[in-house]
């Protein structure tokens, strides 16, 4: 990536909107499971229906991220962000107009979630060109607090709109905030200026020839297990394992995914003082591992564990996921940084819809203990597959 000497204050409203666009992507995509049971009743859907019509959303954007990556390295973050965004925008307006066939129903949201995909490595991307290296990483953890944002501000609102009003009337609510974002965009987003390449210049080599970018997508997608043990399991653990009333359950969760925002803002803080985001990364292995045992013991014998061990695993299994974008993006370059981030969220995004699933069936009834100690190998696993070594920090100030 490129280091600039950019004004402050147009790098912090780069970074506003780059959070302000990813947080409008993720009330959509983890906001549509708010809207689940109000769409079962309306439409008459069955489970196994609704499920996958909530789950398209996430599809689309699985199958276009590296795509939109290399859409941003060529054309720019800005005209890719905004398209992206205001797309998916009007995309869920139109699926809010009227009544609609379930299978169109889920086809716009395939669409629009297709469409959002863009944010993800654009807004990274605009915001990594326009800070330095020694802030890259508190910037990065600053726009990665977006996911906790969005599924905040849907489940905040999307229930309370669809019970008044419908789930269709309770979609306008992302569809207008992600054309309103992508507006802002377009009129107020500076694409971070790029080297020139000289005369007869060759053509940037993939970085994907060597294995440093496949070891950090692997090893980010083995951490994304506990976080998604964690977040899955937890609500239905504390209430049907621990006897606590889904009310309590669910303030305890909302305090500490916040912790978890803060943990991956003191991590990006760490990486740019250490000048490293790979060791930190891997430091943070060893704790998610650490922090999951605790918790397989808590639940195996221990129970007044349980509650410290999950507020300690809710922030550390989140707080290296803005590393893995940072390393992704300075080890490829300026020329592969967009694909470079999208193949890092295609991993991951893979890596969480594998692991509620595949635990539920380790869980069955009641081995909470077992799951959680088996998603203590991801980490571990992890810690040797970070690619520490290929690391070079004269390399990403000059990139």
């Amino acid at each position: 990536m490129v280091q600039l000497a950019a004004p402050a204050g147009r790098r912090w409203l780069v970074l506003g909107l780059g959070l302000a666009a990813q947080t409008a992507s993720c009330a959509f995509l983890y906001g549509l499971p708010f809207l689940a049971p109000a769409m079962r009743a309306a439409e008459g859907l069955s489970l196994a229906t609704v499920g996958a019509v909530v789950a398209a959303p996430s599809a689309g954007l699985l199958l276009t991220l590296v795509a939109w990556g290399a859409l941003t390295d060529r054309y720019g973050e800005r005209v890719v962000m905004a398209a992206g965004l205001g797309a998916s925008g009007l995309l869920l307006a139109f699926a809010a107009a009227g009544s609609h066939p379930v299978g169109l129903l889920a086809g716009m949201f395939l669409l629009a979630g297709a469409s959002t995909a863009a944010v993800n490595a654009a807004s990274g991307r605009v915001v990594l060109g326009w800070f330095g290296a020694a802030e890259r990483g508190l910037a990065m953890g600053v726009r990665q607090t977006a996911q906790p944002l969005g599924v905040g501000l849907a489940a905040l609102t999307l229930p309370a709109l669809a019970a008044e009003w419908g789930f269709r009337a309770a979609l306008l609510l992302p569809a207008g905030l992600a054309v309103l974002v992508s507006v802002l965009v377009a009129a107020l987003v500076t694409d971070p200026p790029r080297p020139e390449p000289g005369a007869g210049a060759a053509r940037p080599v993939s970085p994907y020839r060597e294995a440093t970018l496949w070891r950090l997508h692997g090893a980010s997608a083995l951490l994304v297990v506990p976080q998604f043990a964690v977040s899955a399991f937890a609500p239905v653990y504390l209430v049907a394992v621990r006897d606590w009333s889904p009310l309590a359950a669910g303030w305890f969760l909302a305090v500490v995914q916040g912790l978890g925002a803060v943990g991956r803002l003191v991590a990006g803080y760490w990486s740019d003082r250490a000048g490293s985001r790979l060791r930190p990364m891997r430091l943070l292995a060893v704790a998610s591992a650490a922090v999951m045992l605790l918790l397989a013991l808590g639940d195996a014998g221990l129970p007044w564990l349980v509650p410290l061990a999950l507020a300690l695993a809710a922030v550390i299994t989140v707080s290296d996921n803005g590393l893995g974008f940072t390393a992704s993006a300075e080890l490829a370059g300026a020329s592969w940084a967009g694909r470079a981030m999208g193949a890092q969220n295609t991993a991951q995004n893979l890596a969480a819809a594998l692991t509620p699933p595949l635990l539920g069936l380790v869980i069955g009834e009641s081995r909470y203990a077992l799951a959680f100690a088996l998603a203590a190998v991801f980490p571990v696993l992890a810690v040797r597959l970070v690619p520490v070594r290929s690391e070079h920090p004269a390399q990403r100030v000059a990139q």
